[in-house]
């Protein structure tokens, strides 16, 4: 299918920052086989304190259960449905995606872990949103390639082959939410192999050693950091980690990378809290750089582009571009917005799986084939 018509798609994302909802609503057309894509608008909305305090305590299977999961299922669903409610008010809407929040990922079996199963589970209950909009809404987009035999992530990637690429030119476009993610986009898609795999932490290890030891979400300009001292010894404790030696496609989440993790292998309070800030930023910058050198560069790169939060961190945009030999730009360089890419990529599968068509890439997940991923839940038109 060369065309379809075009269609205002609101997507809702929640990453693993937890840091809220972010919403972009697109206009999306497909003309001759290519996507032609406009941004409406855009709006976020944080989590209310108590609502993340609860979703952290979900992520860790110690203090999760099966009444706290079902009630946050719900309140996730009205957090989507209120926010979607509110762009509903000054814009016409033709189709919602909804990404879920993930609050535990199993993309391969650890029995060290308790993995026995490849699972994912997603928060957040669509139907809520439906009612309230009365619009019909695509979710749960994950479970459709774990069915196909794929690790559910990174899902992003067949958004960012429509919406990015570009011929002749070989890129990556990268994520540095809370979990760190590239996908590389070949000069010539049509020949090359799209891939995209996951390079381990970004923000979150950041993000929880800041609420740890100043009370404060996230390291506000990296000044935290800046103001620390790398420590080489404990940031060679910190790579000495499996995760990184798995070849592509690959993927993670916080319920490997945290705190606890790391005190497994390291004494945390040995070094002072900002020098521990500093090591983990640099973990971050050492990581990526790793998986860029051992992956994308033998194929050829030109240039890279950083989405997420820690595009928005100096500090570790600066050690990025330290350790990598290609331009290394932000989103807001390019003329983008940084949070739009990943709630973008979802509203993109969304439209493709509404028409029934393919929205994954098994290059990047490990699928069998590509899925037509995605839940659709129809409102009550009465």
């Amino acid at each position: 299918m060369n065309d379809l018509p075009a269609a205002s798609v609101l997507s809702l994302m929640s990453g693993t920052s937890l840091d809220g909802v972010d919403s972009v609503l697109a206009r999306f057309e497909l003309q001759d086989g290519a996507l032609v894509w406009e941004v409406l608008d855009r709006v976020g909305s944080p989590y209310p304190d108590d609502l993340r305090a609860r979703l952290e305590a979900a992520l860790r299977p110690e203090t999760s259960d099966v009444l706290l999961l079902t009630q946050l299922h719900t309140e996730v669903g009205h957090a989507y449905a209120q926010l979607a409610e509110a762009v509903a008010l000054r814009h016409s809407i033709d189709l919602i995606a909804l990404s879920g929040q993930t609050v535990y990922h199993i993309p391969r079996v650890d029995e060290s872990r308790g993995w026995r199963t490849v699972s994912t589970l997603q928060l957040g209950e669509a139907s809520i949103t439906a009612e309230r909009c009365r619009l019909p809404v695509l979710s749960d987009f994950r479970q459709g390639d774990m069915a196909a035999g794929g690790q559910a992530a990174p899902m992003v990637s067949f958004g960012d082959l429509k919406l990015f690429s570009a011929p002749g030119r070989a890129q990556a476009v990268h994520n540095l939410g809370g979990i760190s993610n590239l996908t590389y986009l070949p000069s010539d898609s049509e020949t090359g192999e799209v891939f995209a795999f996951d390079t381990g932490p970004s923000t979150c290890l950041i993000n929880e050693a800041m609420m740890r030891y100043y009370r404060r979400p996230f390291d506000e300009d990296g000044r935290t950091a800046a103001a620390g001292r790398v420590v080489l010894e404990l940031l060679a404790q910190f790579l000495d980690d499996y995760y990184y030696d798995l070849p592509p496609p690959k993927t993670t989440g916080r319920e490997h990378f945290s705190l606890a993790e790391l005190e497994r292998r390291a004494d945390l309070d040995a070094v002072s809290p900002a020098d521990l800030i500093a090591t983990l930023t640099a973990l971050t910058a050492e990581s990526v750089t790793r998986a860029y050198r051992r992956y994308v560069l033998p194929l050829g790169l030109d240039e890279i582009f950083v989405a997420g939060g820690g595009a928005l961190n100096p500090t570790l945009m600066r050690m990025l571009r330290e350790r990598l030999p290609v331009p290394v730009m932000t989103f807001e360089e390019r003329g983008w917005h940084s949070r739009d890419r990943e709630a973008l990529s979802f509203g993109v599968m969304a439209y493709y799986a509404y028409h029934g068509l393919a929205n994954t890439l098994p290059s990047a997940t490990g699928a069998t084939h590509p899925a037509v991923a995605g839940k659709l839940s129809l409102p009550w038109r009465g």
